[in-house]
Parts: structure tokens; sequence; C-alpha cells
């Protein structure tokens, strides 16, 4: 058994982002536990040719880690990965995480007050010598950081017949790098933001590529330079450059704010914007009418290309303005019917974001699990502490996510309020008083009604279908989230009960 004051689960940005906090707060008692073999989260799993940020990479970092040395203005995968292990060597996080050790449960142990934690077995890693697992695969700790993602688990489409598919078959978040896609006939499921940086991509390798639109996306012109050996340079040798860039960024974001949440003048210039560049790089105007979206601007993720548009308007690329109904062995049949022959198939198909893996593996108070509380969907007070899960933080959860700027941001902040909150917390169990949290979900709502999120006439992966509520968006500013969780002051936490004899 290990014995440990915080257990945080996952290595990505949030994980990283809670577990420095605590460093930097002088609270050392803590380990990080990740399943898979390095630390890095979403981009560590997602290697697909293309991949970059669509956040400016100076302001998709930690403040206190400022990056010189980014290629560019907007970051690319393997870069991010690359800076994350950066980050876990400079806090000296390393003999803190234990990699190969997924969570196969979490139960509040009632009785002695402190939470269980079941892992697989897992041996030294070449990575964290010295650091494993308990023999029991067990690990007790007074507080449970989940900081295990929204997007880390493929949506796989339920489709006739594609189990039966011959020839390669993957996710983009899996993607097989064995399978030898040149010259091949690949089929691309999905057109959200993962398939708009792939597509252009496989139309350059592959014989033909033919792309399954459910719904198009408003897309804006990504733009954006490499940066110098001089630019970097300039950076590293005045940190002053950087702050001020980040901070011009940081303003930019926040701005953005007006066009995706539903300012009507703002919107409206936007949509121009993203009109106006499918225009110009799309001539055939049926095409053009097919890639034009029936819903409002920022009712879906808004993404940024400059050559999605050009790859589809190529003979190297088919647009198929219907649903994957179902696969016939080599084939694939669209819902109108028609039907196109591939050798290989990429699901760009998103990820299971409303209802999180691990809810189910997380037992509170009575035994309840989190699944079950976030039956209609995710809630918590401050996006962070839930009713019932005593000493639980969840980072990058409920209503945490943002639709114009950086989440790197608002996991910063919310790692200041866990710090803050265990700062004084003085021993005791910090139980959410389930009022404190239906008052904070009411302000959400109340807060998203009139958005684009929820009036743009789309569905989207932010609200819940269960419920119809804003889940995972804020439905703010940074700005206003800072200020909402400096508002907490500790009332959100039920009093201790009076045992007989012994004052609170």
């Amino acid at each position: 058994m290990t014995r440990v004051e915080v257990a945080i689960v996952g290595a990505g940005f949030a994980g990283i982002g809670v577990a420095s906090a605590l460093r930097r707060a002088g609270r050392d008692d803590f380990v990080v536990l990740e399943r898979a073999a390095s630390v890095g989260g979403t981009w560590r799993d997602n290697t697909y040719p293309g991949i970059a940020c669509d956040v400016p990479s100076h302001l998709y970092g930690f403040a206190a880690h400022p990056n010189p040395a980014w290629s560019g203005t907007y970051a690319k995968g393997a870069e991010i990965h690359a800076y994350l292990e950066h980050v876990v060597d400079a806090e000296g996080l390393r003999d803190r995480v234990l990699l190969r050790t997924p969570m196969r449960g979490a139960a509040w142990d009632a009785e002695r007050e402190v939470w269980r934690l079941a892992t697989a077995p897992a041996g030294p890693s070449p990575q964290s010598p010295g650091r494993q697992a308990a023999a029991s695969g067990e690990i007790v700790a007074d507080v449970l950081v989940l900081a295990c993602g929204r997007l880390t688990e493929p949506a796989i489409p339920r489709i006739a017949g594609l189990e039966h598919f011959p020839g390669p078959l993957f996710h983009s978040a899996r993607w097989d790098h064995s399978a030898d896609l040149a010259g091949a006939r690949v089929g691309v499921v999905g057109t959200g933001a993962s398939a708009v940086q792939i597509v252009p991509e496989l139309a350059r390798a592959a014989a033909h590529v033919t792309l399954f639109q459910r719904t198009p996306a408003w897309i804006v012109p990504r733009g954006g330079d490499a940066y110098s050996d001089a630019d970097r340079a300039r950076f590293a040798a005045t940190p002053q450059a950087l702050e001020t860039l980040r901070a011009e960024l940081y303003a930019e974001g926040e701005a953005r704010f007006a066009s995706r949440s539903g300012d009507s003048a703002a919107a409206a210039e936007a949509e121009a914007v993203a009109r106006a560049h499918l225009e110009r790089q799309v001539a055939d105007p049926a095409l053009r009418a097919a890639l034009t979206p029936d819903y409002a601007f920022g009712c879906k993720r808004v993404l940024l290309s400059d050559d999605f548009y050009p790859a589809v308007a190529s003979d190297a690329v088919s647009l198929v303005t219907s649903a994957l109904a179902a696969v016939d062995g080599s084939t694939l049949v669209a819902s109108d019917g028609t039907r196109h022959d591939v050798d290989a198939l990429v699901l760009a198909t998103g990820f299971a974001s409303t209802r999180q893996p691990y809810a189910e593996l997380v037992s509170g108070e009575g035994g309840a699990t989190l699944a079950g509380h976030w039956s209609d969907g995710m809630t918590a007070f401050a996006s962070t502490v839930v009713a019932g899960f005593p000493n639980l933080f969840v980072l990058n959860g409920p209503n945490a996510s943002l639709g114009h700027s950086s989440s790197v941001l608002m996991i910063e902040e919310q790692a200041a309020y866990v710090t803050r909150v265990l700062d004084g917390r003085g021993g005791r169990v910090l139980r959410v008083d389930p009022e404190a949290e239906r008052t904070y979900t009411d302000e959400i709502a109340r807060a998203a009604a009139s958005t684009r999120w929820m009036t743009g006439g789309c569905r989207n992966w932010y609200v819940d279908e269960r419920s119809g509520r804003l889940a995972l968006l804020w439905p703010g500013t940074v700005d206003a989230f800072r200020e909402r969780l400096a508002r907490a002051d500790g009332s959100e936490f039920l009093p201790e009960p009076v045992i007989e004899g012994i004052p609170a």
C-alpha cells in the first residue's frame, strides 16, 4: 500500500498543472497516476499527420513555464508533448509520476476518511526509476484529484459491418503508423477539428480520399508564421517580450468570446470572415453550398484551417454530404445510398466528452458513483468540487472548457483553487454543500441560456444530450471564471458534524 496526502489521476496538462501548483505551494506528499508509458495526455495519444494546436502556442502553456523555443504561432503536437515532458522535469515531478499505472477504481472509505485507489500492477519505468505502484495495487490518499481529461476516450460510431472492414481501420486518436496509406484509397469519417488537419495531409499522399461529412463546420483562416531563429533567440534573451506577447494573445482570446457566445454584431462579423474564406478557397458554388453550415456561427467549435478547403476542392478528395451508414466489406455505404470503395478507413469521430469513462470508477459516500451523480449531466461547484464526493477535485471537467481561448488558462485557475482550498482545510473533510452545487449549476444555465451553444440550431459536444444543459463549456471569459472562483470563500463546504463532547 502507498499512503499519500494527494493522489492525482492523469498526467496531461491538468495533472501536471495541479501537481506543479501543489509543489510550489509547499505540498510534496502526492503522486500522479498515469496509465500510459509517458506523460502528455492528448498530446501523447494524438499523433495523426498534421496534428497541431489551434490556440497560439505562447498562450497554450503554463504561465510559470514560458517556452521561447516554439517553432511557430501554432505548435505541432510533438512539440507540445515535449513541452509537457520538460515541465515535469523543470518542476521536479518525475519521481512523483507513476507511469503505466491506470486507476481501476477509487472508493471513499467513510470510516477512515480516505480515498482508496485500486491500480493495475506496475513495474519501474525507465522514465521514473524507483517509483512504482505498491505490490498490493492500492494507493490510499486523503485527497483525490481527477485530472483525466475530457478528450481521452475515442467515440466509435455504431455502424453496421464496421467490425468486418478488411483494411486498416483506426480512430484519429489511435493512429496506426504501421498502415501505409500512400497510394491508397482512404475513407475519412468526420469533418471536425482533427479531420480538417488530417484530410489535407492524406490528400497529398493517398490515391484518393473520400470524406463523409454529416455537418459542415464554420472555418476561419488559420494564418500564423514560423518563428525564425532570431525570434526564438529574442524570446529567450528577453522574457519580458514573451510576457507581453502572452498578454496580447490573452486579450485577443478574451475578445473572441463575444463572437463565440452570441453577441450578434461580433458573431456577424466573424461569420462574414468565415464565409469570405470559403468563397475565396472554393470556386464551385455547389461544393461551397455543401460546405456552408446551416446553424449559427459559434454553435459548434469554430475551426481554423488554410488548407482544408483547397484539399476538398481538389480532385484528390470526394465530399460525401451524408453520414456513413454501413460498411459492406471494403465498400462504404452512405446514408444517401451511395457506395464508395476504399482500402483504409479513418474515424475522426470525436470523443466521449459528456460521459466521462472515469466516472464509473469513482464511488463516493454511500457507494454512489460519480457516473450516477452525473446521470443528468456533469455538475460541480466551481467546476471543480462535487457534492457527495468528499475531498475530491475534478479538473477539466464540468463547465471548465473554453470555446474561445486556451483551456490551459482554466486549468491554472482550477489548480490555484485546489491549493487554496487545501491550504485552508486544516485536516478536516471537505464535503460540498449540495445546495452550493445546485446554485452554481443554475448560474451556469442562466449564463448559457442565450449563447449560440444553446440557441444556435446545432448539435454540439458541449451540451449533454440527456439534460440539454451546457455541460462542458464555461459560458464566460477566463477573467469571469477567475473572479467566480475568487468568490468561493469556503462556504461551499458543509461544516464538520459535531460529535458529542467534541467541539466542531
